[in-house]
């Protein structure tokens, strides 16, 4: 077969012509492609289940603001929430009011510190939404920065290859610089194939990540200014008293 019905062959049928460059490939290169390609699926398994995440998140935020600046009671609220699992806000919500309700439960309840303690609440609750919406948002970093320097292994084992075939047969032709080529570049692409979409999803994801974040603070601002005026009620009635 000549170069003319060679390039002719990977014309027609290219999938088969990588199939047969990975089989062909020397084994360090092959466990760099099946590591690559491993690494690619399971970014992408990360990528749809984060998606779904955020758009549950966001749903879930929404529906509560809305219920929330509605105008039902807090306690009635407080109810119907601390009876499931939350997320967002109103996980903030519950945690706060339960933190509030502790501080009426004991027989010497003193409001003196209660807004402090209010604010940790909410800012441990906002870090612990935080830390489950960024879980796994470290793998795409660390495989969108290492799978073009693994790729680039697979790169450099390729045209090692190339060489010993070259010093082996003592022939500079095409047929045999070609395959380690063939497979060095074959090694690259699958890394670049798994780095790209991984950093286009880790800098969305993140973005989202401070958005959600910035509104569960805006939220946690506007609740404690609420139980704020709430305490100094309860201290002006105490004060009367």
């Amino acid at each position: 077969m000549n170069a003319t019905d060679a390039a002719a062959t990977v014309a027609v049928d290219p999938q088969a012509s990588l199939l047969s460059m990975f089989w062909s490939a020397h084994i360090v290169v092959k466990f760099v492609m099946m590591g690559l390609l491993a690494a690619s699926f399971w970014s992408w398994s990360i990528i749809v289940n984060k998606t779904i995440l955020f758009s549950k998140f966001r749903r879930a935020m929404e529906h509560f603001e809305q219920v929330f600046w509605s105008g039902q009671s807090l306690e009635e609220l407080y109810g119907a929430l601390s009876q499931r699992p939350n997320t967002g806000a109103a996980s903030l919500f519950v945690s706060a009011m339960r933190e509030w309700k502790r501080s009426f439960q004991t027989p010497s309840a003193s409001f003196r510190g209660l807004h402090a303690r209010l604010d940790k609440v909410l800012d441990v609750s906002i870090a612990r939404e935080v830390e489950r919406l960024e879980s796994n948002l470290l793998f795409l970093a660390s495989v969108a920065s290492a799978s073009p320097f693994v790729g680039l292994f697979g790169t450099v084992w390729g045209i090692m290859t190339s060489f010993r075939s070259i010093a082996a047969s003592k022939n500079t032709s095409l047929a045999v610089v070609a395959p380690g080529i063939a497979e060095a570049l074959l090694a690259t692409a699958i890394g670049l194939f798994a780095a790209i979409p991984a950093l286009i999803a880790y800098n969305k994801l993140q973005g989202d990540v401070a958005r959600a974040q910035a509104r569960m603070e805006s939220f946690a601002d506007e609740f404690s200014s609420i139980l704020s005026r709430q305490i100094d009620t309860h201290l002006a009635n105490d004060k009367a008293a």
